[in-house]
């Protein structure tokens, strides 16, 4: 097949676009502008941001998707094939049209980098599958966050706190809906859809990414994609053991923490939107012995990556379904499953440990009605401040139904939970510094008290930088301990000295008394 010249489409880059290096070379020799080079920054500014990536021609990939989809429609026709066969054959047939391209490229004068011909084998590829320039930001692992607002409005957080514009991510707004709505079909083990009767959307992307979008409701298409590059974390790492990770906890509540889970307490991890509570958990999962069965609820797959469940392998995942279609008289989509229903079933499942990844709505009730009867348990919530967790549970406790109340709600927290662990974000990055994300309390949680609140002994609280120290002995759960070996007594001398055992001086630009 001989390749024919593709016309450019050269596009304005929004304001504040990094700059990026020249194109791909058409096999005409023509080449698009290319963006100056940044100025590097001064030391004392945050990290340089990596090397700019080539910059697409997104009709060259339209070409050779179109090329790629006849080839295989060919290969399919006429013949049975299993899906594994079918994925193998399309990687095949994927690489030789990339390649062929490339050497019409290098025929015309133009050599290609072994970089660009990577980046456009990617790039056809994911337009087959219905991602299209999605996959870029997808496979760049220096991307923390991306705000899509709109097709042309692409904002990107990066580790480490900086934060540039890409460069379009579709042609037109439709065109945006119609790349959210292939990740739709094709994302997570359940049904999921965007679509005016269901303008929003809430699933794991290939890459364990968490995508939330909606359309028709709002000005324009948005869509956050919020990117989980530490899938497979310990305990060990998130206490300095590993130099691309937040020290989030030091050695003294690594081990406290770890004792927790060998004592079977039941934990509820508290913080901020990307605090880093789904870090702490999948760190505290990875303490479960390997053959211990239990059950993962969530409303999307993003706790337990698959090579994970290698090592869990008694695990056994649920995930929350939409509904979609007519209401029936309770008010509910036809074919909808949520958190809720979940919880009754997973305590048949004869596990003593359930695991929920974020509890947002009523299903704290069935939630703590499963702690009370379990060990080991664990969840996620969102609180703007460690002292606001109980109220958050209330709150969302009365969302129950009429016959819930204050003090019933109360009492179950106080029944049903062990530890509060609230993860702590600051971001600095408006004044020049970064995020910075650790545990800055941990809470004993007594029961509930005479005036029906929450009793609560803050075991670990905020030491001079805001960090997690040692500050009273655990009340409640010492005996449990104990019987698993740890000794809370150890923390006494810390408990004096008022500091901790963090590994490295917080670097912040905030001043603090």
């Amino acid at each position: 097949m001989r390749f024919e010249p593709v016309s450019a489409d050269p596009r304005q880059q929004p304001p504040g676009a990094t700059s990026t290096a020249p194109p791909l070379a058409a096999p005409n020799g023509r080449h698009h502008q290319s963006a100056p080079t940044p100025t590097p920054a001064p030391a004392a500014s945050p990290p340089p941001q990596p090397p700019p990536r080539p910059r697409m021609d997104f009709q060259v990939v339209r070409e050779l998707r179109r090329e790629l989809t006849e080839r295989l429609t060919l290969w399919q026709r006429g013949r049975e094939f299993t899906v594994d066969e079918e994925d193998t054959e399309r990687a095949r047939l994927a690489v030789a049209v990339v390649a062929e391209y490339a050497d019409a490229v290098r025929r015309a004068g133009t050599p290609m980098a072994a970089g660009e011909e990577r980046l456009l084998l990617d790039q056809v590829t994911a337009e087959l599958v219905g991602l299209g320039r999605l996959q870029t930001l997808l496979v760049d692992d220096t991307i923390e966050e991306v705000h899509i607002l709109g097709c042309d409005q692409v904002r990107i957080t990066r580790h480490g706190g900086g934060v540039d514009w890409a460069e379009p991510i579709a042609d037109s707004d439709a065109e945006l809906v119609e790349i959210l709505q292939a990740a739709a079909r094709r994302g997570g083990a359940t049904e999921r859809s965007l679509s005016t009767v269901k303008p929003t959307l809430d699933l794991q992307l290939p890459d364990g990414s968490r995508l939330a979008a909606v359309f028709l409701v709002s000005h324009r298409p948005y869509a956050v994609i919020r990117k989980h590059n530490t899938l497979d974390v310990s305990l060990d790492d998130v206490a300095g053991g590993r130099g691309d990770l937040d020290e989030m906890i030091d050695p003294l509540l690594r081990d406290f923490l770890r004792a927790a889970m060998r004592a079977g307490l039941n934990i509820m991890v508290a913080g901020l939107a990307g605090a880093g509570k789904t870090t702490v958990i999948r760190a505290l999962m990875n303490e479960i012995p390997p053959d211990e069965p239990y059950v993962l609820l969530e409303e999307s797959r993003e706790l337990l990556p698959a090579r994970r469940r290698e090592r869990h392998r008694a695990v056994m995942s649920f995930e929350a379904r939409e509904g979609h279609g007519e209401r029936g008289f309770d008010g509910r989509p036809a074919g909808e499953v949520t958190i809720a229903d979940l919880i009754p079933l997973s305590l048949r499942m004869g596990v003593l440990r359930i695991i929920v990844g974020e509890v947002r709505s009523r299903e704290i009730v069935p939630m703590l009605q499963a702690m009370t009867t379990s060990r080991g348990s664990m969840c996620t919530i969102h609180a703007r401040t460690s002292a606001g967790v109980g109220e958050r549970i209330v709150e969302l406790a009365l969302a129950h139904g009429r016959e819930m109340t204050v003090d019933q709600a109360r009492r179950m927290a106080g029944n049903a939970l062990d530890l509060i662990v609230y993860v702590t974000v600051e971001d600095e990055t408006a004044i020049g510094g970064r995020k910075h994300r650790f545990v800055s309390h941990v809470e004993e949680v007594i029961g509930a008290g005479e005036a029906g609140r929450i009793t609560t002994t803050t075991v670990f609280g905020p030491g001079p930088d805001g960090r997690a120290v040692p500050r009273h002995l655990p009340e409640r759960v010492r005996d449990q301990l104990l019987r698993v070996g740890y000794d809370a007594r150890l923390l006494t001398r810390w408990i004096e000295a008022g500091t901790g055992a963090w590994r490295r001086p917080r670097q912040t630009r905030l001043a603090r008394r």
